[in-house]
């Protein structure tokens, strides 16, 4: 049977972030190509047959983008972005979390199963300047690309504008066994795709540039490297592409409509290839394709654009001919049972600008708005209630677990989400029903992932308990993390600025 070949981008056109009164259109700098920036592997401290160990430093840099000056920038163990993290499903890690910055941050893991509050790294496990926290956890999820980024509310915009993400990939021995490229940085080649804005001598100015309903650039940014290029030595490429920007989408497609067929999605590998020739991204998503570039031959060069914008320009070598072809089946994904009698969680997510909400409610730290009960698969519908004329796609995220996709308005989910994920983009006036469980305790936020919604308020949480052993959380509050903020200013906490909030 001759496979289905995708040629659209699945999302309704009319909520395109091109339609936003606020869009800011790419425009390719005049600089010389630049060879694609690989971020190197993280390594650990120590490594046991069962245990890693790792130090991921949050520090100050300054970064080459554009000709002049650098750019002050910061990063994780490195000067922008990060030094990307590898992690075994299986082990037990061990991580200090070094905070070399001048104002605190936290660290988050996107797309991680860690127990919540602190480990997660969201609003409640600060690390102040000049302190190192410490976690530990097991991994337990499959194969997968997930993130590390910045989530002090409500100034995780402005920490990862400056560059706090990075990759963080899973291996498992599933993984393994498939006929997938993962020679890292040959032919299993991360793409962090971001925006940003250069002001006077070539230096971010987010204040400057912000907005309410998220901050954009007019430069693309491919692993922190404008105008990349990267020299194809194998006849196949698998791409980890992560939608790391603050609030763009991305529409990508080769210059020549070249198939290539997605593999995986936020949090395992698909069941089946999904074979295409678009695909778009909403903010934190995550793709991985493998890319067969054996119809052309050395000196020719095809190019990975976003709408009509080139971001990365491939330019093909000498490769040895490779026959490998994907399997129909990849991975078996279990479909676990509702738990019976569990009511429907509906969830609205609300407004645009200043107006943002979840529920109707704007976030507030200290309040836990759900609960759910260990190990129960319930059933969630989120709900766009923005007008279908022209509200937005907002991205749904969910800490702490990985859901599958059900439903959109009671219909088919597109194509290339019959996997798990943590992030699911919802076109305005649409319910997209989702299954979800957690495994482990903790209070988890779930939000907008654009980013200057989420700070804004579209934002809520939930607790995952388990009834025999019950937990009280000590969870931040406003008033802390703005006075912390204020001291570190050196000013005072009513002159902090805390966009949207």
């Amino acid at each position: 049977m001759a496979k289905k070949v995708y040629t659209d981008y699945f999302f309704d056109e009319p909520a395109y972030n091109t339609h936003d009164g606020g869009y800011i259109p790419l425009v390719t700098p005049k600089v010389e190509p630049q060879p694609l920036a690989i971020p190197p592997l993280l390594k650990p401290d120590r490594q046991t047959d069962t245990d890693d160990y790792y130090t991921v430093t949050a520090q100050e840099s300054e970064t080459q983008f554009l000709p002049g000056k650098k750019t002050k920038t910061w990063g994780y163990n490195a000067g922008f972005l990060g030094q990307t993290i590898v992690f075994r499903n299986g082990k037990q890690t061990h991580i200090d979390l070094e905070n070399k910055l001048p104002e605190l941050t936290t660290f988050h893991w996107h797309g991680l199963n860690v127990p919540g509050p602190i480990t997660d790294g969201g609003c409640h496990a600060p690390v102040y300047p000049g302190e190192t926290n410490h976690i530990d956890f097991k991994v337990h999820q499959p194969a997968a690309t997930t993130w590390l980024h910045a989530h002090p509310c409500p100034s995780t915009a402005t920490q990862v504008w400056k560059g706090l993400a990075t990759m963080v990939i899973i291996k498992d021995d599933v993984e393994d066994q498939l006929p997938l490229p993962r020679n890292y940085g040959v032919d299993d080649i991360p793409l962090v795709l971001q925006d940003r804005e250069f002001h006077d001598d070539n230096q971010f100015d987010y204040r400057a540039d912000y907005d309410p309903d998220g901050v954009q650039g007019h430069t693309a940014l491919v692993n922190g490297t404008v105008n990349p290029y990267f020299d194809v030595t194998t006849q196949r490429v698998r791409l980890r592409i992560l939608d790391g920007s603050n609030r763009r989408e991305w529409r990508l497609h080769f210059n020549d409509d070249l198939e290539f067929a997605q593999v995986a999605s936020d949090g395992v590998i698909l069941p089946a290839p999904v074979y295409m020739t678009k695909v778009m991204m909403t903010c934190a998503e995550r793709d991985e394709i493998v890319v067969d570039f054996g119809q052309y031959q050395p000196g020719d060069e095809v190019t990975l654009m976003t709408d009509d914008t080139p971001l990365c320009r491939f330019r093909i070598k000498s490769f040895v001919p490779d026959d490998t072809k994907l399997p129909e089946h990849l991975v078996d994904i279990p479909d676990e049972t509702p738990t019976p009698d569990l009511p429907v969680r509906t969830i609205t997510m609300d407004g645009m600008d200043d107006e943002v909400a979840l529920d109707g409610k704007k976030f507030d730290m200290s309040r836990i708005d759900a609960r759910q009960k260990v190990g129960d698969v319930a059933i969630w519908e989120i709900r766009n209630t923005n007008s279908t004329e022209n509200g937005m796609v907002h991205p749904f995220h969910v800490h702490g677990t990985q859901f599958r996709v059900l439903a959109r308005n009671d219909g088919p989910v597109y194509p290339n989400e019959h996997g798990l994920k943590d992030t699911v983009g919802v076109n305005p006036g649409e319910t997209v029903r989702i299954k979800v469980k957690f495994e482990l305790t903790g209070v988890y936020m779930y939000h907008c992932h654009i980013i200057e919604h989420e700070d804004g308020g579209m934002m809520a949480q939930i607790e995952s308990y388990d009834p025999q052993h019950p937990q009280t959380y000590h969870l931040m509050d406003m008033d802390t993390l703005r006075n912390a903020f204020a001291k570190e200013q050196g000013i005072k906490p009513e002159d902090v600025w805390m966009p949207g909030m």
